[in-house]
């Protein structure tokens, strides 16, 4: 399948690589099927490009990578459509934003991907977790471990 977007030009990619999120997202309802992309120039970044709106690509990224305490408890309700026998099926994923000062994560809103179903879902967390926690421009520190 063929996709033209303004972000990466005309790409091809497999319809059995389509991630389908049945019920759209929240404001991009329009939006069922997309394809998840890596990033050529940052391994930590991903784009999640709408098939049907080339104009869409989300920049996703694993949010343990950059919080390592990020722990999201979801109701069952919200994860019911994804028919997840498994949670190690899953894939979680949130999306980044820019602010005027730097780059955001939403850690309230973090998108889960059945991956041997190739179904998604945005869901909201339970728990006090921002919308926009802003990413440090420092690395955090590494700890020797020998």
């Amino acid at each position: 399948m063929r996709i033209t977007t303004t972000r990466f030009g005309c790409i091809d990619v497999e319809a059995s690589d389509l991630i389908r999120f049945p019920s759209g997202m929240p404001g991009l309802e329009d939006c069922r099927e997309w394809a998840l992309l890596a990033d050529a120039s940052n391994d930590a970044l991903g784009w999640l490009q709408s098939t049907t709106r080339g104009d869409i690509a989300l920049a996703v990224v694993s949010p343990r990578r950059f919080v390592p305490e990020y722990q999201v408890r979801i109701p069952r309700s919200e994860l019911s459509p994804l028919a997840l026998a498994d949670m190690r099926q899953a894939q979680v994923v949130v999306v980044v934003g820019q602010t005027g000062t730097g780059l955001t994560l939403n850690l309230k809103a973090p998108i889960v991907i059945n991956l041997e179903a190739r179904t998604g879902r945005q869901v909201v967390a339970s728990g006090d977790l921002p919308l926009q926690y802003e990413l440090s421009h420092e690395r955090p520190s590494l700890k020797k471990s020998a």
